[in-house]
């Protein structure tokens, strides 16, 4: 696997895509990815059908985590939006996640209930709330290799000379990546990693149609990002084919005008291992006994 807080040390940056289920990481990772974000997001999307609004569990996400991580030996980096309560809960959640396979475990200062990063009506816990959290979160850990990451939404809701005096404090707690949520031009960005970028590693999040404007790893990297996550993206690419599909299947009555477009049975098999799984299984099976002549 690779460790993730040295590869953070290096000068180019990180991108890892967001993954819902043991699939979606799998792709990922057979991509040739370095690191997958467990998004929360994408969890509400597709195992809730709902907004990303605070109507994930702790369940829901170690549970997506201890699949993934029991398939693909990538860095799991988890979006634990506010850690599910204070301080206590935090914890409990750094704790939970470490064991399911956490890599890195990303916690916001959002009041509960809260929203995707890119959605207005926002509200924040206390800056010094936040840091108890952040504290409790690092103490929690078994392993300072599981890294913790530090979210403020505060431009959203108090501007950004607020939000760079909440990441300054939690910076100081010893957290391992500083997020700074929404910026919304490049200027803004810059300006993050001027004023941030000595203190700890930066991540930037790209998202379609969101707040910020979206760049390439390789910019973010020349600015001074160090993580670059896209933790819907998969998910938005799905929609369109998922709804241009069931509408050929509902003009046709089936897939057959579909099928140059889709992965065969044979296809799928390969990319979820079927002759490795074959293989390994028959290495466990008793020999059959040899028919009497």
């Amino acid at each position: 696997m690779i460790n993730l807080k040295k590869r953070l040390a290096e000068d180019r940056a990180i991108l890892a895509p967001g993954a819902f289920d043991a699939l979606s990481a799998l792709l990922i990772e057979q991509a040739g990815m370095e690191a997958v974000y467990v998004s929360g997001a994408s969890l509400a999307y597709t195992q809730l059908g709902r907004p990303d609004i605070g109507l994930l569990s702790l369940d829901h996400i170690a549970d997506a985590v201890f699949r993934m991580r029991d398939r693909v030996s990538l860095p799991l980096i988890v979006d634990a939006d506010t850690g599910f309560g204070n301080a206590l809960n935090a914890a409990r959640t750094v704790r939970v996640l470490e064991r399911a396979g956490a890599s890195a475990i990303q916690i916001e200062d959002q009041d509960f209930p809260k929203r995707c990063g890119h959605l207005d009506g926002k509200g924040l816990i206390p800056a010094d709330e936040m840091v108890g959290k952040l504290k409790a979160a690092l103490d929690a850990r078994a392993s300072d290799e599981t890294l913790i990451v530090a979210r403020t939404d505060a431009i959203g809701v108090e501007g950004v000379d607020k939000a760079l005096e909440r990441a300054h404090m939690y910076a100081e707690t010893g957290v391992d990546v500083l997020f700074v949520e929404a910026p919304g031009d490049e200027r803004g960005m810059r300006r993050v990693v001027s004023e941030l970028g000595g203190k700890a590693p930066l991540l930037a999040n790209m998202v379609e149609g969101g707040k910020t404007p979206l760049m390439s790893a390789d910019q973010l990297s020349e600015i001074g990002f160090s993580v670059v996550i896209l933790p819907g993206a998969m998910v938005r690419m799905l929609i369109p084919a998922i709804e241009d599909f069931l509408a050929s299947i509902k003009a046709n009555g089936g897939t057959r005008a579909f099928t140059g477009r889709m992965t065969d049975l044979k296809g799928v098999n390969a990319r979820v291992g079927l002759d490795e799984m074959m293989a390994l299984g028959a290495q466990y099976q008793p020999s059959l006994p040899r028919a009497a002549e």
